[in-house]
């Protein structure tokens, strides 16, 4: 039995997350603003009041786990704020740059005493941060929030080489969830399923890489 946390897990893929490694029999620590009822539910342990985009916040994560081990993180919070050229708001696009991208380093940041050799961490990002991949323009904000964690996860699994952790990117896919408004071609349950299987494969040979959930490599 691994030890997991999950940032982000109240609701959507998040919880499905929650749900699934709850199934596998892992020990799961799900980090949330604060907990839903369908949460609450997987009866996996809750860490209250944590808001990766501050350091007070990401304390009472740190306050949670007491010391304990963690053997795979996973940044999954996130938010979007559609925009276009015309109607794009900088106080927008910078709160989604504060949790989407600098969230996941201050979670690893503050968690990462309680890593070591064999330890794994996910961050949740998007194929709209690939510069390679886009061929549609707009949602500013977010594009460019997931461009910047897409560098963050190729920065820390360099870093954390020599730890031995290992670092990937991941894609969960076009997932009907709350944050899209219910559009989306997979359902969070088959996306969570990829996501697991994905951090299953990662190795420190793998380190730094970009994945979609259903196996895909994708281009930077």
């Amino acid at each position: 039995m691994a030890r997991y946390v999950v940032t982000g897990a109240s609701r959507g893929i998040g919880l499905e997350l929650a749900r699934q490694l709850g199934a596998r029999g892992e020990d799961i620590i799900a980090a949330v603003r604060s907990p839903s009822q369908a949460l609450l539910e997987t009866g996996c342990e809750v860490a209250e009041g944590v808001d990766v985009s501050d350091d007070s916040g990401v304390q009472r994560l740190l306050d949670a786990l007491k010391g304990r081990r963690v053997d795979v993180l996973i940044n999954n919070a996130g938010i979007l704020i559609s925009d276009t050229l015309e109607s794009v708001n900088f106080d927008d696009a910078m709160r989604q740059y504060a949790v989407n991208a600098l969230g996941p380093v201050r979670v690893t940041r503050a968690l990462l005493g309680q890593m070591g050799e064999g330890g794994k961490i996910g961050i949740v990002t998007s194929r709209v941060g690939s510069i390679g991949d886009n061929a549609s323009g707009g949602n500013y904000g977010y594009r460019m929030s997931k461009a910047a964690a897409n560098m963050a996860a190729v920065n820390l699994s360099i870093e954390l080489k020599g730890r031995g952790i290992a670092v990937a990117a991941l894609h969960p896919g076009y997932v009907r969830t709350e944050m899209t408004g219910g559009h989306g071609s997979i359902s969070a349950e088959a996306a969570a399923r990829g996501l697991l299987l994905r951090l299953d494969e990662l190795t420190m040979e793998t380190t730094g890489t970009f994945w979609h959930a259903d196996g895909q490599q994708l281009p930077w």
